[in-house]
């Protein structure tokens, strides 16, 4: 189990605290990440690899991909619920996905994908450490 300081966990999901004497605070519906995309954010931190999370890559449409690594042209996603029927792989998120990952490719993105798994094991860091450090 991954074990987070509440300071980190509230950097990771931009937790700021509501001014005094608002009413309500300001939802922003903001997509809360998970504990394997917490995982793959201080792995990344750990490496010094520069990143930024909930990327809105498209000019013109709300997608974001879970992580951009900065001054790269590249795109990382955590695909989760692949074995339980999750939206991932079922009929339209499947070809809701394949039109996001082909609109970053055609704007130049290179998209690497992994499981829940992968980055659990550890598999998903390797790859990125990898990539980046062939990248130069």
């Amino acid at each position: 189990m991954i074990s987070y300081s509440i300071a980190e966990y509230k950097q990771m999901i931009g937790g700021a605290k509501p001014k005094r004497g608002s009413k309500r605070p300001k939802v922003k519906s903001q997509k809360v990440p998970n504990e394997f995309e917490l995982k793959l954010a201080l792995e990344l931190k750990a490496l010094k690899i520069d990143f930024e999370q909930e990327f809105k890559f498209h000019p013109s449409r709300k997608w974001r991909a879970d992580f951009h690594l900065k001054g790269r042209m590249i795109l990382l996603e955590v695909e989760g619920g692949i074995w339980s029927g999750g939206r991932h792989t079922r009929g339209k998120g499947y070809i809701g996905d394949m039109q996001k990952y082909n609109a970053a490719t055609m704007l130049g993105y290179q998209v690497i994908r992994f499981s829940t798994e992968q980055v659990k094991s550890g598999l998903a860091i390797q790859q990125i450490e990898k990539m980046v450090g062939d990248l130069g």
